[in-house]
């Protein structure tokens, strides 16, 4: 005697045994051919079977097969309007409605017609997949990883529109397991946690995994983070996480102990045109064919990419006009040489940018000045800085490291880039006052006080005046001769300190401004210099350390190193091959 039950989402009867095999296939596998017995007393009697809708609101349903292509709010009603036949698919169900929307596979046409170029011409295969050979290549791990089915838990980190989304969908198609999508920015731990019960039951009674993508994951605070720990370890779960800010920073040590860190790099000018060209072929190919125009204004066909396609006759004929070797794409004239090298350019190894602009021009008018298009397309792109990211500290290290170089035309430049970009004037200025004593110190009195002068005036003026005081001074740090003899005599010296906090004063140098100290022989046996014409001997430094020279005496370079091949490297690059002024007397005293 079999039994069987009513799918919660297509109501067609199942057999019991096989009713998570049958959700898990997106109802298409394990119908029953008839109701076995049993099936009545499943059903709850008050039940009726449910009514043909009428044909406005059934077209949606006649189209896709499926209520899972709906989307998640058709799983939403369902799991209202439906009876289920336990508290546990209830909960199943609830917890699959609250799935991240952000896959666009099986979205209606209203929704698909809404979705940007970017996302609707995402790669479907790891041959499709643009750029990061070093991890999609046929020797790297990651593939050798893949081709074993078991990809484990894995944080993927790298700049915007490098791939991170696609590679992780990508990655979960080659193996066996459920796919979730969640991202930290929309989503709450009730939200992860009915992913674990999901995937906990999911293993128990199937024997599957979950891979569970956390979009933005440096955004669960590290509280958070240590929910992930359990799951992870005990192989309930395998995570998948994408974030662009370093994880050595945003997460917690525990959690990296458990995943691999893949990076992914930014995208080079060759691969954005081929991603720009393979959109253009898919827009191409997806385009409506001979179409008569009445029909195309009255009636556009379903599935067609939406504005891009829709443009595609009418600019096919004027591009007759105006085929050559600048038009890479004749049914899109805008779409010049030109056009194509601005939006690598303004991309920044960024794929969504490069598309968004893509669609742009190919929205546009065939006859569109050139010079108009790229104005336009420039102002699109808003700059890309975060103030409290990784590039904040570095380009901050690319300006101090400049200066301590010599190379004023590099600092000025990343003085450039980070005021264009909205960085802190003060976080600047305050920055030059510690290279003017780490790096010029001793070797020019004069750049302490210029470098207060610019924090100053930074307070008083404010931007954009104060960019000129800026300039300033990082002009007279880049070309100041450098001398580190302070800052490196501190730190050996610090270094000593910390062998023995407790290690006493000598007795000459002590203070003694009482009697009794004086009578307990404070100060005793010091001599005051200003007395004598000559140098005189006092115990300054702790017997441990008599003898020792922490601040070295000027021009002694005992320990700095001589390295012929770097030094032809700069007279080369640098000097325009000629060589050294001070490498005759640098070599005498070597």
């Amino acid at each position: 005697m079999f039994l069987t039950v009513s799918c919660p989402i297509c109501l067609q009867p199942v057999l019991e045994e096989n009713i998570n095999k049958h959700l898990d296939s997106g109802c298409s596998i394990h119908i029953s051919s008839g109701q076995r017995l049993g099936e009545s007393s499943l059903r709850p009697n008050n039940v009726t079977a449910p009514k043909k809708l009428a044909p406005i609101f059934s077209q949606a349903r006649d189209k896709h097969t499926s209520t899972l292509a709906d989307g998640p709010s058709a799983l939403t009603s369902m799991t209202q309007d439906t009876p289920t036949t336990s508290k546990k698919r209830k909960f199943e169900m609830s917890s699959l409605s609250r799935m991240s929307s952000k896959r666009s596979k099986g979205m209606p046409s209203n929704f698909k017609s809404a979705t940007p170029l970017a996302e609707r011409l995402r790669p479907q295969s790891l041959d499709e997949f643009f750029g990061q050979k070093h991890l999609t290549g046929p020797d790297s791990l990651l593939m050798d990883m893949l081709d074993s089915g078991i990809i484990g838990s894995l944080i993927l980190w790298g700049p915007p529109g490098c791939g991170k989304t696609t590679l992780a969908r990508l990655l979960a198609q080659h193996v066996d397991c459920n796919f979730r999508e969640l991202s930290a920015t929309s989503s709450g731990m009730s939200d992860v946690r009915a992913v674990f019960e999901e995937a906990k039951s999911s293993l128990a009674l199937t024997g599957r995994k979950t891979i569970l993508f956390l979009d933005e994951v440096h955004r669960f605070n590290k509280a958070q983070q240590d929910i992930f720990l359990p799951f992870i370890e005990q192989g309930q779960i395998q995570m998948i996480g994408a974030t662009t800010e370093n994880p050595s920073f945003k997460l917690t040590s525990a959690l990296l102990s458990r995943c691999r860190v893949l990076v992914l790099e930014r995208l080079t000018n060759d691969d954005i045109r081929d991603i720009i060209s393979s959109a253009v072929e898919r827009v191409l190919a997806s385009a409506p064919r001979e179409q008569p125009e009445s029909e195309r204004v009255s009636s556009p066909p379903v599935g067609t990419e939406p504005m891009v396609s829709q443009t595609l006759l009418s600019q096919s004929e004027s591009s007759q006009l105006s085929i050559s070797c600048d038009h890479p794409f004749p049914p899109y004239p805008q779409l010049t040489d030109r056009i194509i090298s601005s939006i690598i350019s303004l991309s920044t190894g960024d794929a969504r940018t490069a598309l968004s602009l893509l669609e742009l021009v190919l929205i546009a008018k065939p006859d569109r000045d050139e010079h108009t298009l790229l104005t336009s397309l420039r102002r699109s792109v808003s700059v890309s800085y975060d103030r409290l990211g990784e590039s904040h500290f570095d380009m901050i290290s690319a300006l101090h490291k400049s200066i301590r170089g010599s190379h004023g035309s590099a600092a000025m430049y990343w003085l450039a880039r980070m005021l264009t970009a909205g960085e802190d004037p003060l976080y600047i200025a305050r920055r030059l006052v510690v290279c003017a004593s780490e790096d010029i110190g001793l070797a020019d009195t004069h750049a302490l006080p210029l470098a207060m002068a610019a924090l100053q005036a930074c307070q008083i003026i404010g931007m954009p005046e104060c960019r000129i005081n800026l300039a300033h001074c990082v002009a007279h740090l880049s070309e100041a001769p450098k001398c580190t003899r302070a800052y490196e005599a501190y730190n050996r010296a610090e270094e000593a300190a910390k062998l023995d906090l407790t290690m006493p004063v000598p007795v000459p140098v002590r203070n003694a401004p009482t009697a009794l100290m004086k009578e307990l022989g404070y100060s005793e046996g010091y001599k005051y210099n200003p007395n004598f014409r000559h140098p005189v001997h006092n115990d300054y430094l702790p017997i441990a350390f008599r003898g020792d020279k922490f601040l070295k005496e000027a021009g002694d370079l005992s320990d700095k190193v001589w390295n012929e091949q770097e030094l032809l490297h700069w007279e080369q690059e640098e000097n325009g091959g000629q060589l050294w002024e001070g490498r005759s007397s640098a070599q005498h005293r070597h």
